[in-house]
């Protein structure tokens, strides 16, 4: 079902106490353009306001953001036309300076403070939200924190994989908060082994994720019963049952190697009965504990100042709980990727279903609103893995490993016919079969949904193949693939992503951040204004063809400019794999140039804030890349190379990154 509100949004400069943002508008429900009676907006946790309207509301309802006070007579209203609620414009207060503001991006399990217990937890946030704000800074933002837990081995170790789209990893529980075990040998015993872990200069995920498990388990079998019977946990069972209960039932097959029984809700009933001492319960328990430490967390930085930005992933484990709950939403068939770039020259096969967006659409997309608003209980702002896949996806069969064997879904194939008539290309069956020792020596991979239809293969012209055309057909099927991947598809995607995107950015009051890396379609960024959704821009991945380094000088407010991600080399080693100057100070001119630069937001790996000072950098730069796209094995394992604590006594960094912040 649709919203029965449509949600406004406005930022806002910073403004000072007992100011408040309201809409004033020409209906009652609006004030009647009284400011007394103006629909007073809500906070989230960076100057960003929200407030839901009636959708019954005419879309030509004109109206203003406006600022008040305590007083009548104190109101601010915002420049420029009346908005209405069918455009209701750009997402600023116009008047006034602009918001902008600088963060750090830093994996949860990536923390170190000396009471972890071998990675990074939730309750690390607090301190690092103290040094965030102790510098200028108002966001963290952080990498995906959904369970992963399919075989406790370090395959789990990757974040974008979660068998769950609601539930909270194992991984970032502080065991301590749950309570002390009884036995003083058995507290002893897992001291010895969290120093042991925490020293580590990397994760070791298999003996966390085992060693806060069997933590839990003792404190549940000690005291899990009277928590079971309190109010606190009836209301979060209450609130997240629809999510909750299947996640549990999950749980329990996985342990007992029973995940290829089909689901129904009559199957988690029974194995809630059959386990409602055990499992079953043990993992509704882990989640009411994991949820308490991190939105205690988040309600911390939000009472300092700093918003936390979560991580929404693109993609669902096949075998995780929304593809078993859920099937019919997802296409299981095929497997979502990414096509040859920077990162893979072979291309990207993330091993995810693709979704079934005609199914999603029938109800209003309810799988993804839920999600969204499930994960706004934590975060003011969040980042949407490869915004691309909204408007269309790079899709494999499965069974297929190569990513250059995919084809983007939705997609206007082409037909032999069109081919000859529109390009003067000759298609011949041969051009759309690979070898056995060669399977992606080939020009055409046929479209799976239309048979007898083609897409170009991705960089067909690099195929052996291609060498059997001759020079007309070679420039033919050049010009063919050129308007294929850049031209013809342009307003078939644009319609894509706006049957979409709406929808899910106004599902929640949280500020939308796409990561929008890749092969860009050219109405990409039309649509990302449009709906309202920051776009990333990281230097050293220009968008302006034949740019090797973008001017963050130039970047547009509605954008995070970033110095790198999660997914290419900091900062630092970039510079010294490319024979550039990587001393602090020149790590700082970049770091500056990010700072100082007219995007909303300057989110900067916390290992290139920390370049800039020779004596809190990382002596091994290359131990500081968290992943390596090209690699689907690669272990997610980093972990800063000092603590927080010892972050906090860095006096000379603390000002010096205080004083770039000043700026914003």
């Amino acid at each position: 079902m649709e919203r029965s509100e449509k949600l406004l949004r406005v930022l806002t400069t910073r403004l000072a106490p007992g100011l408040a943002v309201a809409v004033c508008g020409s209906a009652p429900e609006l004030g009647s353009w009284q400011p007394s009676k103006a629909l007073r907006m809500n906070r989230v946790g960076i100057p960003l306001w929200s407030v839901g309207v009636s959708r019954s509301l005419p879309a030509d309802t004109e109206f203003k953001f406006i600022i008040v006070g305590t007083g009548d007579d104190s109101v601010i209203w915002e420049e420029g036309a009346n908005r209405t609620l069918g455009q209701p414009g750009p997402l600023e207060f116009r008047g006034g300076a602009r918001w902008r503001a600088a963060g750090t991006a830093v994996p949860v399990f990536s923390l170190r403070s000396n009471d972890d217990f071998g990675c990074g937890d939730f309750e690390d946030l607090r301190m690092l939200v103290d040094w965030a704000a102790a510098t200028g800074q108002q966001v963290i933002q952080i990498l995906p924190v959904n369970d992963t837990t399919m075989t406790r081995t370090r395959s789990d170790s990757y974040p974008y994989s979660a068998i769950s789209s609601f539930a909270l990893h194992p991984l970032y529980l502080r065991p301590r908060l749950l309570g002390l075990p009884s036995d003083r040998n058995t507290r002893r015993r897992f001291e010895r082994l969290r120093l042991r872990l925490n020293a580590e200069p990397a994760v070791d995920y298999p003996a966390v994720v085992a060693a806060k498990e069997e933590y839990a388990r003792i404190i549940y079998k000690e005291q899990g019963t009277g928590e079971l019977q309190s109010r606190e946990f009836a209301d979060f069972m209450a609130a997240n049952a629809s999510w909750l209960m299947p996640y549990c039932a999950f749980s329990v097959l996985r342990d007992h190697g029973r995940l290829g029984e089909p689901y129904s809700p009559g199957l988690v009933m029974q194995l809630a009965l059959e386990n409602a001492d055990g499992n079953f319960m043990f993992y509704a328990w882990l989640q009411y504990h994991l949820h308490r430490q991190l939105l205690g967390a988040c309600r911390y930085a939000r009472s300092r100042g700093v918003a936390v930005k979560g991580d929404i992933p693109i993609g669902v484990s096949a075998s995780g709980v929304d593809a078993w709950q859920y099937p019919e939403l997802f296409n299981l068939d095929a497997s979502a990727g990414a096509p040859p770039d920077a990162f893979a020259a072979d291309g990207q096969n993330w091993g995810f279903p693709t979704y079934n967006w005609e199914r999603m659409a029938q109800d209003g997309f309810a799988w993804w609103r839920s999600r969204l608003e499930h994960m706004a209980q934590y975060f003011d702002a969040y980042r949407i893995d490869h915004i691309l896949g909204f408007f269309r996806i790079w899709e494999i069969p499965v069974g297929v490993s190569s990513g250059l064997l995919g084809h983007f879904a939705p997609a206007l194939p082409l037909g032999p016919g069109e081919m000859l008539a529109r390009y003067g290309f000759r298609f011949e069956p041969w051009m759309a079969v690979g070898s056995d020792n060669c399977p992606t020596d080939l020009l055409f991979v046929e479209d799976p949904y239309a048979k007898g239809c083609y897409h170009p293969r991705i960089g067909g012209f690099d195929a052996p193949c291609f060498a059997r055309l001759d020079a007309a057909m070679q420039q033919s099927y050049r010009v063919m693939h050129e308007d294929f991947f850049y031209r013809r598809h342009d307003d078939f995607w644009r319609h894509s992503a706006l049957k979409k995107l709406p929808a899910l950015v106004n599902a929640t009051p949280m500020l939308a951040c796409a990561e929008d890396l890749g092969m860009i379609p050219a109405c990409v960024p039309g649509v990302l204004d449009e709906v309202r959704v920051l776009a990333l821009e990281v230097q050293r991945m220009p968008k302006q063809y034949g740019v090797e380094l973008a001017d963050p000088e130039s970047y547009g407010w509605m954008n995070v400019a970033t110095t790198s991600t999660h997914d290419m080399a900091p900062l630092r080693l970039w510079l010294e794999q490319t024979g550039r100057d990587s001393s602090p100070s020149a790590c700082e001119e970049y770091v500056r140039a990010h700072v100082d630069s007219p995007a909303m937001l300057a989110v900067l790996p916390l290992q290139d804030w920390l370049s800039v000072d020779a004596a809190m950098r990382n002596p091994d730069a290359a131990s500081e890349q968290i992943n390596v796209p090209a690699n689907p094995d690669h272990y997610w394992r980093y972990r800063m190379h000092l603590t927080l604590e010892r972050l906090m006594e860095g006096e000379e960094l603390r000002s010096n990154i205080a004083s770039m912040t000043s700026c914003r």
